[in-house]
């Protein structure tokens, strides 16, 4: 007879979008599943699983990292920013958001969370990119819809949106 296996679970509280989600969570549990399924957030995309893609980039206390490569129980007690924390209070949209509006940088979705967070870092380090320093920031990030051409738009454009908003 095969004996049970039960996996000890861990209390964490996780931070995410400055709200505290106590979850229980077994030591394994991806960073990702964490957000999508305990905290029921699913704007963080899975894509390829193995950090490669950046689909699931989320920022931790700022920086972006890859959820689907760190535990959940190794984060708590960082401030976790996913897509839905990108807008503003009144449930307008970030400057990157709106950019990709404008700019059409979404084309079929399923990578654009993780272009949202890392451009949003991205730009909090270089307010103002070049061509080529956009090109560079979102390097790390797939998108197999092939067309990086509008995301680059984007962030040249976020950049001035950004401008605009700290202006007035």
């Amino acid at each position: 007879m095969a004996e049970s296996f039960r996996e000890e679970l861990h209390d964490v509280t996780l931070t995410v979008n400055g709200a505290p989600h106590a979850v229980r969570v077994p030591a394994r549990r991806l960073l990702s599943d964490a957000i999508r399924h305990d905290c029921g957030l699913t704007g963080t995309h899975v894509g390829c699983e193995h950090g490669v893609c950046g689909a699931c980039t989320v920022l931790l206390d700022g920086k972006p990292v890859r959820s689907c490569l760190l535990l959940a129980v190794s984060v708590a007690g960082a401030e976790i920013t996913t897509v839905e924390g990108l807008g503003g209070d009144d449930d307008s949209l970030g400057p990157v958001q709106q950019a990709f509006a404008d700019c059409h940088g979404l084309q079929c979705g399923f990578c654009t969370p993780g272009f949202l967070t890392t451009i949003t870092a991205g730009l909090r380090e270089n307010p103002t990119p070049t061509k080529a320093e956009a090109t560079e920031m979102i390097a790390g990030n797939l998108c197999r819809c092939t067309g990086y051409q509008n995301i680059v738009k984007s962030v040249l454009r976020a950049a001035e949106i950004t401008a605009e908003r700290e202006q007035s």
